[in-house]
């Protein structure tokens, strides 16, 4: 369906509830895994960039201008104001802990309900279907293929040892056997006489939802005093 001079109220009834309906699959599953912006949050913003580009199809019959010319009608800078406003809506769901980044899927997600809003309230019901059908294939289904893809995982482990430098040297090579990287941090006095804490960065790959290597960390028990051991990346979409 191509963007009429005038849309009847009809017209606009059909694509004001494909938009309810398209932000409102896409929003079930953003609502569902208990994201910030849920349900109504997809909807209102898919509604909006529609409402807007059904305003800018209404206001082109008043231009007197024939279909060929909108292209250059200053009418278009409506719909491109609604995607910079979302711009900072997006922004604002991500969060940035130390090296672990949370939110952007829940940003792009609100970039795509502004486009297929944009598309169905234009008057392209067929892109804006097909687009909203990706956007659920992708949230949906391609989760569970993003979540075997192996990533990297970080974690701090602080050891108390005697005081030398041994535990240095030791650490790395006993994860290398376990396909694991250690690197020294820091190093501090304990409060055991002849004894510090020694301080090492964790990497490892695994996928997304895959446990802590737990055997390769009661290994370690055994041989040294483990204090902490805290996951620093956070994998959640």
């Amino acid at each position: 369906m191509d963007m009429p001079l005038s849309p009847s109220w009809s017209e606009i009834c059909v694509r004001l509830a494909l938009t309810m309906l398209a932000g409102a699959i896409i929003g079930f599953n953003r609502g569902a895994r208990g994201h910030a912006a849920g349900f109504r949050t997809t909807i209102l913003v898919c509604l909006a960039a529609s409402v807007a580009m059904i305003q800018t199809n209404i206001l082109l019959s008043l231009s007197g201008k024939t279909p060929q010319s909108f292209a250059v009608m200053d009418l278009m800078r409506l719909p491109l104001g609604i995607l910079t406003g979302v711009g900072f809506i997006g922004g604002g769901t991500i969060l940035k802990k130390g090296d672990a980044v949370a939110g952007v899927t829940t940003a792009a997600t609100l970039w795509l309900v502004t486009v297929i809003g944009l598309c169905l309230g234009g008057g392209q019901l067929i892109l804006g279907s097909i687009a909203t059908a990706l956007g659920v294939v992708t949230l949906w289904f391609l989760k569970w293929v993003d979540v075997l893809i192996p990533r990297e995982h970080r974690a701090r482990i602080v050891i108390v040892a005697e005081d030398n430098w041994r535990l240095v040297t030791e650490l790395p090579r006993l994860a290398a056997k376990r396909r694991c990287y250690a690197r020294f941090q820091q190093r501090t006095p304990s409060l055991e006489p002849g004894k510090c804490e020694f301080a090492f960065e964790l990497r490892w790959k695994l996928p997304e939802r895959s446990a802590p290597p737990i055997e390769w960390l009661q290994e370690m028990n055994e041989q040294y005093v483990v204090t902490s051991f805290e996951l620093t990346t956070e994998n959640g979409r």
